[in-house]
């Protein structure tokens, strides 16, 4: 039995050691926002935050996680209301749209690292694999959402 912070609240899940961080999520307590994409932490769709910090969860143990606190893309916003989840909206980001939340948390976990990135920050910290290719457009929506959290700042 692992009690792990996930999204601001402790989850009691039982599952068996070395189960990866991404089965605990999708099949114990049926948060299916992250998604399984290739099994060997190389695509990014299982893509969650670990105290922050951007980790691919297919491959991260359960027993690993301890004490730190877990983000998933349901705990990004409750309502779609952060501000990368609203340029991917506003720039028409995703198409068939199965890699988006992963591609989603690496680039909260970049912005936060990284609050004005460049171009060759977001191709280094944001290495997702989008088969649809909108890789233009996911560049874009993190630099708009660079300027308006610059902003919001500044004000």
């Amino acid at each position: 039995m692992f009690t792990l912070n996930i999204n601001g609240a402790d989850r009691e899940i039982d599952a068996l050691p070395g189960t990866p961080l991404l089965w605990a999520l999708r099949d114990h307590l049926e948060m299916t926002g992250t998604k399984f994409g290739c099994g060997i932490a190389q695509c990014g769709a299982c893509t969650v935050h670990i105290d922050g910090q951007a980790v691919r969860s297919c491959q991260y143990p359960i027993e690993a996680v301890g004490e730190s606190e877990v983000t998933t893309i349901e705990g990004l916003s409750i309502d779609a209301s952060h501000v990368l989840q609203r340029k991917w909206v506003e720039l028409d980001v995703p198409q068939c749209g199965y890699c988006q939340s992963g591609m989603l948390m690496a680039a909260a976990a970049l912005l936060a690292q990284i609050p004005e990135p460049s171009d060759e920050d977001i191709n280094t910290y944001v290495d997702n694999i989008c088969r649809c290719g909108t890789y233009s457009r996911i560049r874009r929506a993190i630099h708009e959402a660079a300027i308006e959290l610059k902003t919001s700042r500044d004000a």
